[in-house]
C-alpha cells in the first residue's frame, strides 16, 4: 500500500500515534497509580517507628478533641439549665417535693409571724417577718444543707475512685467496681453510685447513668469523672491509668483548697469582726442607755439612716466576701 501518495492515511496514522502516546503519558495520573506509588514510597520510607508515632499523634488528637467536646457540652448544658427548686432539693439529698417545701415554709412563716404579733404591733414589721421566715430563711437552710452535702461528696470521692481503680486492676468489670462503692461508702457517695446501678438496671447506658451524677452533684470532680468514663466507653484505653490521674488531680485540688483556706483564715476573721462590730456596739449602747437610740426607731430620719446604713453594710460585706473568695 503506497502511503506517500495518500496524505489522508498518513494524517490518520500520525493522529492515532499521538493519541496513543498521550494516553500512555496520562494513564498513571488518570488511574491513580502515581498516587498509590507515592503512598507506598512514603509508607516504606517512614518506617515502623514513625508510623507508630503518627498513629499515636492521631489518637492523642482525637482524645483531646473528645475531651474538649465533652467539656463544651457540659459547659453549655450548665449555662442553659437553670437550677429549679426540685433540683435543689435533690442536690440537698432531701426527699421532700417542691410543694411540700413551700407548704412547710409558709407554715413556719405564719407561726413566726403569729409569735411576733404578741410583741409587735407594726403591720410593716410583721409583713417583713413573714416574708423573711417564709421565703428567705427556708432557702438559706436548704442552701446550707446542699453545700454541706456537696462538700462531703468531694471529700469522699477520691477514696471512691481509688476503690474503683483497685477493682479494675484486679480484673473486675467497671459496673461491679461501682457496685462495691455503692455498698461500702457512706452517703452521699453511696446514694449517687446506687442510683447509677439502678439506672443501669432499667436500661440506661453507663455513660448516661454517670452523667446524671454530674447533674445531681454539680461539682467539678463529678464532671471530670463523667467525662473520663464517657471517653473511655467511646474510644477505649487504660481506664485504671485514667482514673489514677483523676484521683491525683482531685487530691491536689483538695490540698490547694485547704492551703487557700488556711491562708485566707486571717482575712475572713478580720471581715467577720469588721462586719459584726456595728451590731455589737449598737446592742451594747442600747443595753446601757436604752433611750439614747430611740431616735433611730421612732423618727422618719432615723428610719432613713438605718436604711442607708444597712445598704452600706451589705455593700461592704459583699466586697469583703469577694476579696477573700477563691475558686480552685
Amino acid at each position: 500500500m503506497n502511503l506517500a501518495g495518500n496524505p489522508m492515511m498518513v494524517a490518520v496514522l500520525i493522529g492515532v500515534g499521538a493519541l496513543g502516546l498521550l494516553f500512555a503519558l496520562l494513564f498513571p495520573f488518570l488511574s491513580g497509580g502515581r498516587t498509590a506509588q507515592k503512598r507506598r514510597a512514603s509508607y516504606i520510607q517512614a518506617g515502623p517507628g514513625k508510623r507508630v508515632a503518627q498513629t499515636r499523634q492521631v489518637d492523642s488528637a482525637q482524645r483531646r478533641k473528645q475531651v474538649s467536646d465533652s467539656l463544651r457540652d457540659l459547659e453549655q448544658r450548665g449555662r442553659q439549665q437553670r437550677i429549679t427548686m426540685d433540683q435543689r432539693l435533690l442536690q440537698a439529698g432531701l426527699k421532700t417535693t417542691k410543694m411540700q417545701f413551700y407548704v412547710w415554709s409558709n407554715i413556719f412563716g405564719a407561726f413566726c409571724t403569729l409569735l411576733a404579733f404578741l410583741f409587735i404591733d407594726s403591720p410593716t414589721t410583721l409583713a417583713t417577718i413573714y416574708f423573711v421566715t417564709s421565703f428567705g430563711f427556708p432557702r438559706w437552710v436548704l442552701s446550707i444543707i446542699r453545700n454541706r452535702r456537696l462538700k462531703r461528696f468531694v471529700a469522699l470521692f477520691p477514696d471512691a475512685i481509688d476503690v474503683i481503680i483497685r477493682g479494675v486492676k484486679a480484673g473486675l468489670p467497671l459496673l461491679e467496681s461501682l457496685r462495691i462503692v455503692a455498698k461500702e461508702f457512706p452517703d452521699p457517695v453511696r446514694t449517687e453510685f446506687m442510683s447509677v446501678i439502678e439506672s443501669q438496671t432499667v436500661g440506661l447506658t453507663l455513660t448516661e447513668a454517670i452523667e446524671r451524677i454530674a447533674e445531681r452533684v454539680p461539682v467539678a470532680e463529678a464532671r471530670f469523672f463523667a467525662i473520663l468514663i464517657g471517653i473511655q466507653q467511646k474510644s477505649g484505653g487504660n481506664l485504671a491509668e485514667g482514673l489514677g490521674n483523676l484521683s491525683r488531680v482531685l487530691r491536689d485540688r483538695k490540698k490547694l483548697a485547704q492551703k487557700i483556706k488556711a491562708m485566707s483564715a486571717e482575712a475572713k476573721a478580720s471581715a467577720g469582726i469588721i462586719g459584726s462590730l456595728p451590731f455589737i456596739v449598737a446592742t451594747l449602747v442600747y443595753l446601757t442607755s436604752p433611750g439614747y437610740m430611740d431616735m433611730l426607731w421612732l423618727t422618719s430620719e432615723g428610719h432613713t439612716m438605718l436604711l442607708f446604713s444597712g445598704i452600706w453594710m451589705a455593700t461592704g460585706i459583699m466586697v469583703m466576701k469577694k476579696m477573700i473568695a477563691f475558686d480552685v
